[in-house]
Order: C-alpha cells, then structure tokens, then sequence
C-alpha cells in the first residue's frame, strides 16, 4: 500500500491524538491566564492564526513557539517536555491513520503491491512523481506534507529492527520506469540497500507467472505485539481496516501462497540488479 494522503481534499493535513492534547493544555494555560489568541500571539510573536493552529491541534508547533509559549506561561517547563512526545500525522487520510498506529507497533508487517512501489519502500524523488500525478493537482503544502508523512513511517523500517517486514512486489513496477530512468535507478538502488537489513524480505513476483494468487490485489498483513492480526486493502479515496478473523486467514493464507509463488529473496536481489544494469 502506499501511504494515504489528504491532497486530493484539499485542507490542513490530519492531526493526531497528541497535537491536540497539546493544544487543549495550550489552550487551558492561556485561558487560565486570561489572555485571548490575539494577546498569546503578541506575546509569542506569532499571528492568532498560528495559535489557533496550534491549539487545534492542527499544525506541528516548532521550536521557537514552544519556547515562547512556555516562558509567557509560566516558565515551567511542562510544555517543552511535552513538545518532545508529539507526533504529527501529516498527509495522512483519515481512512489510514488507525492503520498506521497499528503498524508503528506492529511485530510483523507483510506487503503485496502491484500497482506501484509501497511507501515504506519509496524514494523521495519517486514520491515526489506520484505526487505530481495526482488529480486533482496538489499545491506545494500538500507535497510537502505528504512526502513529510511518508519520510516519518519510513523510519519504521530502521527503528524497529526485531519487527519482521515482507515485501512482494510485481517486477512491472520496475519495467513501468515511473518518474523516469534516473527516478529507477535510485529506486532499485534503495530496493538493494532495504534488502540487506535482516528484518527486511523482498521477494519479486515475474511478470510472466501462469498461477497468482493476489489477483484480487494488494493487501497489507500486520501482527501487534498482543500477536492479533489485522489486515488493510485500499481503494480509490478509501481504505479498510480488517479485524474479522475469518477474513484476515483467508489473506493470510493467499499472501502464504504468493510467498511461494514469487522469486526467492536471492532471486529477486539478482533479477533486480539485473533490471538495473539494463538502464
């Protein structure tokens, strides 16, 4: 899956449960102190605009906002603690944000892709081409906010070494040279680098396959530390969540199947290379 963004609407980007907490504390200190947003601003030097942003929990409050507002607040400190454990959901859909929770945890996350290369795995400059093929057009924030969420669930893959990652792709999402020849050699580029980390499977489903059993399409499998499974499937400007059991065994056991059907982890290293020594 790719990650689900909110460019399409147009808007702010998703907030999250922490945003606006921290908002609502931001907001109670400036009541208590019996400022309205306009004053807080003059004191912090940012608009009420800003402030109100903030106290929605809709923008990502940086440095200098922080600093300021805990000093017009009573120079406790309490706001720079707590700015620490803030987590911003930028760009990403409502329909994928109980999603992304759950893969942030998760012990193990299995991906069958084949309509592009999964966000977890993309570069920026191939990112950045999806982005520039969205219709309706995306204005530079929403980019910018969109790539932001990607980069941020990217780390996953590095900061959660015990967590295992399998990745199947179809090799046409190489073949398709999205974004161009340069664009899919930092890609395979990247894919080979991923493919060195011992948490992380790359298997390649051939284009030429006569049995496959993800013809229904691409579907994510993910495991928390409570060892329940969930499973996601995605469609144009919506996705679903999977908890129903029943479900979940039946994608399990095709995604078992593809496991078997796709290159090994070696051969999909090696048809890779070759696919980037023929560009």
């Amino acid at each position: 899956m790719v990650d689900s963004t909110v460019g399409t609407g147009g808007g702010e980007p998703e907030s999250s449960d922490s945003l606006r907490t921290f908002g609502a504390v931001i907001q109670g200190l400036r009541e208590h102190a019996g400022l309205s947003r306009e004053e807080f601003g003059d004191l912090v030097r940012f608009s009420k605009h800003t402030v109100a942003s903030v106290e929605l929990g809709r923008r990502m409050p940086d440095v200098t906002f922080v600093e300021r507002a805990d000093e017009a607040l009573g120079n406790t400190g309490a706001l720079r603690k707590a700015a620490g454990k803030l987590v911003r959901q930028p760009g990403l859909a409502a329909w994928f944000r109980q999603w992304a929770r759950l893969e942030s945890v998760a012990i193990k996350l299995y991906t069958y892709e084949c309509r592009l290369v999964p966000g977890l795995l993309q570069t920026e400059a191939y990112a950045r081409q999806l982005f520039a093929d969205e219709l309706p057009p995306l204005v530079d924030e929403q980019i910018e906010a969109q790539w932001e969420a990607r980069a941020m669930r990217q780390r996953l893959l590095r900061e959660r070494p015990h967590t295992e990652f399998s990745f199947i792709l179809e090799e046409q999402l190489f073949l398709r040279r999205t974004g161009g020849v340069d664009v899919t050699r930092e890609l395979i580029d990247h894919m080979l680098e991923l493919a060195e980390l011992r948490n992380i499977e790359i298997q390649i489903m051939p284009l030429v396959r006569e049995s496959h059993a993800g013809l229904h399409g691409s579907m994510q499998l993910l495991e928390t530390q409570d060892n329940e499974w969930f499973a996601y499937t995605e469609a144009p400007e919506s996705g679903q969540l999977i908890s129903d059991r029943k479900i979940v065994s039946v994608l399990q056991g095709r995604y078992a199947r593809m496991r078997s059907q796709a290159l090994t982890p070696e051969d999909s290293v090696g048809l890779l290379q070759r696919m980037r020594g023929a560009l």
